[in-house]
C-alpha cells in the first residue's frame, strides 16, 4: 500500500485529523520552542535547528537521496508507516499527537483513526519531512518526532518512541546523532 498524501489544502480533512484552534496552535509552538529552543534556517550553520533531549536519535534521510522518483516515494512511505506502527501499539491507550507544520495549520492526529481508515489513510502532514518542519508529538511534547526538511534528517525523541520507532528506523537509516551528541561514525 502506498501512503497517499493530501495535496489539494482545499479539500476536507483526512480520517483522523483535526484542524487546532489557532490559539491552541500558538500555546502549542510556545511550549515546543521553549523546551526545544527551536531556531529555523536553511543554512547548516543554524543546524540543528533544535535543542535534541535525552533520549533521542536523529537520523540522516539525505542517505537515501533519490535514485527514481519510486524510491524516493517508497522510502519516505516506510518511515511514515513505521511511525503510524509506533504511534498505534506504543501508545494505544491514548493514540493522539499534537502536529505542528511550519507557517501552516496544525493538527491533532488520531492515529488509530487514521490507520483504521486503510487504504483510505492520508497524511495532511507526512513524518517525513519534504519541504517544512514537521512535528509529531504527544501533549507536552515528551515524546515524537521532527522533521528537519534542509537538513534531511529526522529527530526521535522520548524513551518510548526511541526505544520503538528509534530502533527500528536504526536498522536502515545512518544514526548522525543521538541525546543531540554526534553519533561515533562505524
Amino acid at each position: 500500500m502506498t501512503t497517499k498524501l493530501t495535496r489539494n489544502f482545499g479539500s476536507a480533512l483526512p480520517i483522523g485529523w483535526t484542524e487546532l484552534d489557532r490559539n491552541v496552535e500558538a500555546e502549542h509552538w510556545s511550549v515546543f520552542t521553549s523546551r526545544f529552543g527551536f531556531r529555523p534556517g536553511t543554512k547548516p550553520d543554524s543546524w540543528p535547528a533544535i535543542s535534541e533531549a535525552a533520549p533521542s536519535m536523529t537520523f540522516d534521510l539525505s542517505s537515501h537521496t533519490v535514485r527514481t522518483t519510486a524510491s524516493w516515494s517508497a522510502r519516505a512511505d516506510a518511515i511514515n508507516a513505521e511511525a503510524l506502527r509506533c504511534f498505534v501499539t506504543e501508545f494505544s491507550d491514548d493514540p493522539t499527537f499534537i502536529v505542528l507544520d511550519w507557517q501552516h495549520s496544525g493538527y491533532s492526529f488520531d492515529a488509530e483513526a487514521h490507520a483504521d481508515a486503510a487504504e483510505n489513510a492520508e497524511w495532511r502532514v507526512p513524518v517525513h519531512p519534504n519541504g517544512d518542519y514537521y512535528i509529531f508529538a504527544r501533549d507536552g511534547f515528551t515524546e515524537g518526532t521532527f522533521g528537519h526538511p534542509w537538513e534531511r534528517t529526522l529527530c526521535v525523541f522520548g524513551p518510548r518512541m526511541v526505544a520503538t520507532l528509534g530502533r527500528t528506523l536504526a536498522t536502515w537509516l545512518p544514526t548522525i546523532r543521538v541525546d543531540g551528541q554526534r553519533a561515533a561514525t562505524r
